[in-house]
């Protein structure tokens, strides 16, 4: 019998496969998202009553009622960067762990935007799609060096920074706007204030996630305090931009030109038509969401995020977790076993569970508790091993109390 079963959707890269079943975990895929209605019914359909685990991307959105619905989901993967399509919050309150990959993809959005950075600059969008129509513009007008111009970092997390440090080794002026405070990379500086960032910048470029403080962040009024003939760069999320108002700046020149990789609505599927007020403007570089689209990208974000799936699902380790406590523990004694335990975080919980613990009359090695807003994590070892009746009959007290949402024995 599997440890787990795990169901990959969106035709997550084989190395989580190869990562799970090393964690001796069952795999069970299905190449597109799926609803919410659809997830609850595939993960029902699993068999056994060992854990569950789920794996998405961008296109399934996990709901509270999937949290909800089955008890054996333990643990969720979201093989991206973003989780703006899980409910954080109700996965936490129903104590199911969710992973993400922040590091694994930074490198290829990096590439991609300094790429883009280049191409805008020395206008070859135009110049090749002239080419293919038969005309020669074989001139220098409007294209330009990178070196020695500013490019403006809206948001100096994992991507930003590293764009900051690949653009400065071509000579370019790096400046950057974060809401928290960040340590410069290089020559690198922050700017005084979002908008003397968009006045300072030949090239804007945005790295910030989906919130509400974000959404429209980049306007009408900020468009207005970019630099004539500066060029605006979103890989970032589609409604941090206005499309509109930047369709309005590249039609009256004000801008010279601009990059989209995301957009506020995004096709379902590949047959879905892609429509955009952006289309049709040979000065805008438009891609189809692939900032983190390469094979060496996803094959690390599978193995990212399927080790800390295994990782939890074998000890109970919830490093890199985005909505429960960050508590790393060792792998398990021989001979022992070890009881995980999410509950909601209310007074009096290590009282009961210490109670339950003393009448068990077991002997406990160790302990580590960590608490996240309404829920708190517990990880208590024992000197029985797993298949003792003395450890199970613990582990069914622990599960029983009124507080425990999710509990399981290793």
């Amino acid at each position: 019998m599997p440890r787990a079963h795990a169901l990959l959707l969106e035709s997550i890269h084989v190395s989580a496969h190869e990562e799970l079943t090393r964690s001796g975990v069952a795999v069970h895929t299905h190449n597109g998202g799926m609803v919410d209605t659809q997830l609850i019914e595939a993960l029902r359909a699993l068999p056994g009553d060992v854990p569950l685990m789920v794996g998405i991307r961008s296109k399934t959105r996990v709901t509270a009622a999937v949290f909800e619905a089955e008890p054996r989901l333990v643990a969720l993967g979201a093989f991206c960067i973003g989780t703006d399509q899980i409910d954080l919050a109700a996965a936490r309150r129903a104590g199911v762990v969710v992973f993400n990959a922040p590091f694994s993809n930074t490198r290829s959005v990096a590439e991609l935007v300094l790429g883009e950075i280049i191409m805008l600059s020395r206008q070859i969008f135009p110049r090749s799609q002239a080419c293919h129509r038969g005309e020669w513009r074989k001139s220098a007008t409007g294209s330009h060096e990178v070196r020695g111009k500013t490019v403006g970092i809206v948001g100096y997390g994992h991507i930003g920074s590293q764009l900051s440090v690949i653009a400065e080794s071509l000579g370019m002026s790096v400046i950057y706007h974060d809401i928290v405070p960040k340590l410069p990379l290089g020559n690198a500086r922050p700017a005084e204030s979002l908008e003397a960032l968009l006045r300072e910048s030949d090239f804007v470029t945005l790295h910030v996630p989906d919130t509400e403080f974000t959404r429209g962040m980049i306007g009408a009024g900020e468009i207005a305090c970019m630099r004539k003939g500066a060029y605006l760069i979103n890989a970032s999320r589609g409604k941090v931009v206005d499309i509109p108002a930047l369709r309005a700046a590249l039609d009256e020149e004000r801008l010279a030109g601009a990059a989209i990789d995301v957009y506020p609505v995004e096709p379902a599927h590949p047959g879905e038509p892609f429509v955009s007020e952006l289309r049709g403007l040979d000065q805008v570089i438009l891609t189809p969401h692939i900032g983190g689209s390469t094979e060496e990208a996803q094959a690390s974000i599978g193995r990212e995020v399927s080790t800390a799936l295994g990782t939890y699902l074998l000890h109970g380790s919830t490093t890199g977790s985005v909505n429960l406590p960050n508590i790393d523990v060792a792998p398990l004694r021989e001979g022992g076993c070890r009881i995980i335990n999410v509950h909601r975080n209310v007074p009096g919980v290590l009282s009961a569970v210490n109670r339950a613990v003393a009448e068990s009359e077991v002997n406990v090695t160790g302990q580590s508790l960590g608490t996240i807003e309404d829920v708190g994590l517990l990880i208590v070892d024992l000197a029985l091993g797993g298949e003792d009746p003395k450890a199970r009959e613990l582990c069914h007290a622990i599960a029983g109390l009124p507080t425990s949402l999710r509990t399981r024995i290793l």
